[in-house]
């Protein structure tokens, strides 16, 4: 028969490997948050004190906060089973979150919390764990946590998590270069949290509290990736998914073609949230943001589906099917999401390659003759110069070499730098600046315009307009081409 031996895992070991599961500083805050929600909380004050006697970070919420019994719980690591059920607005799963979050920046953690007037306080100290190889916490005195320094924060209800020994945020740095580091670190942080947590910073018909977070005392702001608040953006039906009698909820969007955006709006939007790369689906466990920027091998991703967005809801019953991890920044959906999702997945990518395609046929019907064609044929498409404009032909008719000039504009056609204009303008199309011509050469220019107009028998004022425009060179000096008009036309 068997013999049964109970084999405890080593203390030291173990919480050494734990603090190497890939948290980064802002999944590692945000899991912390989760906490502050799922107590109720209402705002969350996060402080880097690098100028105190030992440097620190503390996370600061206002929620119910805990007895000194579920304190020590709360401290203990799988404090929860994954499988158990769960509140509707938790958003913990394994138990682990507080800790394993913790200790990928620090080496102690202290918690202090107040509920009903009692306050308590534990620490956890992974020196200590280390040189004793054993489970170990520090409960603290009432002198010791007021040694702390944040006991008026805790004039009610709440809990504070203060991380020292700060040894993976610092990266062995110090002084003026450590102190940039942690600045940037910071500034990451802030888009993070506006973007992760953006429903509970502004309440949606999910989130119905809203949650302030602030950083060193500036309060943040939510980051929508899906330009709600912009008209041109396109709500596409909203599509339901049953997955054990729960309700998955899938909402595409399209982001509207960067011209619809203000130069505020872009640049805020293509800082924060790439368009590119950040196309795909957006993964929400009880309004919380979980991961983002993926097709799931159902798409690829390119320029014509970079509008494309899909927010996807599912509350914690559904933890399980969907392979949340342990950092919360990984969610596989299960096979009845993935069926639906590739049903209505080309509908989306079709929507998002409209915008596009509606855009560059505007663009071309702009102008009654444009100065580029496009030839789309059965297993290519092409850009080329056209033959037909006026100025062209009249380029052309007044030349001592038509043969040569027709060669020069064709090599300028086939020669044109498709994958870097498509590379430039994937990523930054609002600087995809065009050439101008300024005020000293513009008279001159519209001139010669003129001119070589004449040799093709255009002297009509509107046709004159409609030509100079195409060319691209007088974007937005439609006043100055009206008055030399006036001037050269009608006086």
């Amino acid at each position: 028969m068997a013999k049964e031996l109970c084999l405890p895992p080593s203390a030291s070991a173990l919480s050494e490997s734990l603090r190497d599961l890939g948290y980064s500083l802002e999944t590692a805050i945000a899991d912390v948050i989760d906490n502050s929600i799922s107590a109720d909380s209402t705002e969350v004050s996060i402080f880097c004190l690098l100028n105190s006697k030992e440097p620190q970070m503390a996370i600061i919420d206002d929620g119910h906060g805990m007895s000194s019994q579920e304190l020590i719980g709360a401290m203990k690591h799988g404090s929860r089973n994954p499988n158990d059920i769960r509140g509707e607005n938790d958003l913990g799963r394994f138990g682990l979150g507080l800790k394993t979050a913790s200790f990928s920046q620090c080496r102690q953690l202290t918690v202090v919390t107040r509920k009903n007037d009692e306050i308590s306080a534990a620490q956890w100290d992974l020196d200590v764990v280390d040189q004793r190889d054993e489970w170990i916490i520090n409960i603290l005195d009432e002198e010791e946590i007021s040694e702390l320094g944040f006991n008026e924060y805790l004039n009610k209800n709440g809990t504070i998590v203060i991380w020292r020994k700060l040894d993976r945020m610092f990266e062995a740095l110090s002084g003026d270069v450590r102190e940039s580091l942690v600045n940037e670190k910071l500034a990451i942080l802030g888009k993070h949290l506006s973007l992760v947590f953006h429903r509970f910073l502004t309440p949606d018909e999910v989130i119905k509290t809203k949650l302030k977070v602030k950083i060193n005392g500036h309060q943040i702001t939510a980051f929508d990736p899906f330009c709600r608040k912009i008209k041109a953006t396109q709500m596409m039906p909203e599509e339901k998914v049953i997955v054990e009698n729960n309700t998955v909820r899938i909402q595409p969007y399209i982001l509207p073609h960067h011209s619809k955006l203000t130069a505020t709006e872009y640049e805020f939007y293509q800082n924060r949230s790439d368009f590119l790369s950040n196309q795909g689906a957006y993964i929400y466990r009880n309004g919380r943001l979980m991961a983002w920027g993926d097709w799931f091998r159902m798409a690829a991703k390119g320029e014509s589906t970079k509008l494309a967005r899909v927010q996807i809801d599912f509350n914690n019953s559904l933890d399980e099917d969907w392979t949340i991890d342990i950092k919360k920044s990984r969610a596989s959906p299960p096979k009845q999401v993935r069926e639906r999702m590739k049903q209505i997945l080309q509908k989306i990518i079709n929507r998002s390659t409209d915008v596009h395609r509606r855009r560059g046929k505007r663009l071309f019907d702009e102008s009654a003759c444009p100065l580029w064609e496009r030839y789309a044929e059965f297993d290519n498409i092409r850009y080329e110069i056209n033959m037909q404009h006026p100025l062209i032909i009249s380029l052309t008719n007044n030349s001592t070499n038509e043969k040569n000039i027709k060669i020069i504009l064709n090599a300028i056609s086939a020669s044109l730098p498709l994958e870097m204009i498509y590379s430039d303008f994937s990523l930054s199309p609002k600087e995809m600046l065009k050439p101008k011509i300024d005020d000293n050469d513009l008279i001159n220019s519209l001139d010669k315009i003129k001119e070589l107009l004449k040799t093709s028998g255009i002297v009509d004022a509107e046709q004159y307009k409609s030509l100079v425009l195409s060319t691209g060179l007088f974007a937005g000096r439609e006043a100055a081409i009206d008055e030399y008009i006036n001037k050269e036309f009608y006086e």
